[in-house]
C-alpha cells in the first residue's frame, strides 16, 4: 500500500523561504501521495508534528535542514508510548547532512524520490543534559569553538548559505578560549587541553565536513573526538576536517562511546544539529533505535 506523506514545510530554512510549489513539483514528479502543511514559526512547525504523531501520522516528511529534523525529533522523543512514524527529509535548507551519510542527494527532485520504496532504517537518537534541560540529536553535537562558531553563524546573513559557517568559525576563533577538558564515557576517562570536543552520530556537518568519517546511526554509539590543536594550526586542520582526513592528525583523539559526560574548567558553548542549546557541563547517553529514517 502506498502511504500517504505529511510534508512539513520549513519555509525559514535555506537562503531564501522555500517555494511550496517546488516542493509539491518533487513530490508530484516522484508518485508520492502527500498532504502538505507550512507552519509559520517553529513553535508552530513543533504542534504540527506533535499532533500528526498523536493522531497517527505514519510517514512524515521534514523539508528543511537538519535544524529541521532535530526540532522533530525533539518532539517525538518526548511523546510516552508512541511508535514513532517513518521520518523523511527533503532538503531545502542551508545543510542537510544527515543525508549525506546516506549518499542521498541535496537536490530536492532527486531526494524526493527516496520517499517511494520501504526502505527503513531504524536510528538512533543521543540525549545532552545540562542546566538547561533535555535535549536530543540526530547528526552531530559538539563543544567549543565549533559551537560558538554555530552560535554565531545564524546571525550572518542568510544569502551566504553554507558560508556563514567557515566564517563564523574563523571569527569566534580568534579570541576562544582553550580549556582543560574531562571527558568520561562507560569505559574511560580523558582529560586535556582542547579546543573542542564533537559528538558524532552521522558523518557530515557544516555543509559537508565529513567530520565523523567512521560514524554510523545504527551502531549504538557516538563518535567522540577531542581536538587539541594551536589555536594557530586549527585553520590548517579545517581542510582535514572537510576531507575526512584529520583522524590522523596526533592532535585529534577518537573513540566510540555509549554515554559520555563532559566538564571544562572554561564555559564553553553546546550546539546540536546546528542549533546553539546552552553551556558546558553537559552529559548524555545514545538511544538506540529511537526513530525510523526513510532513506
Amino acid at each position: 500500500m502506498v502511504p500517504r506523506w505529511l510534508v512539513i514545510v520549513n519555509q525559514r530554512a535555506g537562503r531564501s523561504p522555500v517555494g511550496v510549489d517546488s516542493v509539491r513539483s518533487a513530490l508530484d514528479a516522484a508518485g508520492v501521495v502527500a498532504d502538505i502543511e507550512v507552519p509559520g514559526t517553529r513553535e508552530e512547525a513543533e504542534e504540527a508534528v506533535r499532533i500528526a504523531a498523536k493522531e497517527g501520522a505514519t510517514h512524515i516528511a521534514l523539508a528543511g535542514g537538519d535544524g529541521t529534523v532535530n526540532m522533530a525529533a525533539n518532539v517525538l522523543m518526548n511523546i510516552d508510548g508512541l511508535e514513532p512514524p517513518v521520518l523523511a527529509v527533503l532538503p531545502t535548507g542551508s545543510g542537510c547532512d544527515l543525508l549525506r551519510t546516506f549518499g542521498i542527494s541535496q537536490d530536492l527532485a532527486e531526494a524526493a524520490r527516496h520517499l517511494a520504496g520501504d526502505e527503513v532504517y531504524p536510528i538512533d537518537v543521543a540525549t545532552l543534559e545540562g542546566g538547561w534541560g533535555v535535549r536530543y540529536f540526530v547528526n552531530v553535537a559538539q563543544v567549543g569553538v565549533g559551537a560558538a562558531a554555530a552560535e554565531t553563524a545564524p546571525k550572518l546573513n542568510r544569502s551566504l548559505g553554507a558560508v556563514r559557517y567557515p566564517l563564523a568559525f574563523a571569527a569566534r576563533l580568534v579570541r576562544f578560549p582553550k580549556a582543560r577538558v574531562i571527558v568520561e564515557t562507560e569505559r574511560r576517562r580523558y582529560e586535556s587541553e582542547a579546543l573542542a570536543v564533537i559528538l558524532a552520530n552521522a558523518q557530515f556537518f557544516a555543509g559537508g565536513w565529513n567530520v565523523a568519517p567512521r560514524a554510523t546511526l545504527i551502531d549504538g554509539v557516538l563518535d567522540v573526538q577531542i581536538i587539541n590543536v594551536r589555536k594557530r594550526n586549527a585553520p590548517a586542520l579545517v581542510p582535514k576536517v572537510i576531507r575526512g582526513t584529520h583522524l590522523l592528525d596526533r592532535s585529534v583523539r577518537r573513540f566510540s562511546a555509549a554515554t559520555f559526560s563532559i566538564e571544562t574548567d572554561v564555559i564553553w558553548p553546546l550546539e546540536a544539529d546546528g542549533d546553539f542549546v546552552g553551556n558546558t557541563p553537559v552529559r548524555g547517553r545514545v538511544v538506540p533505535a529511537a526513530l525510523r529514517l526513510k532513506i
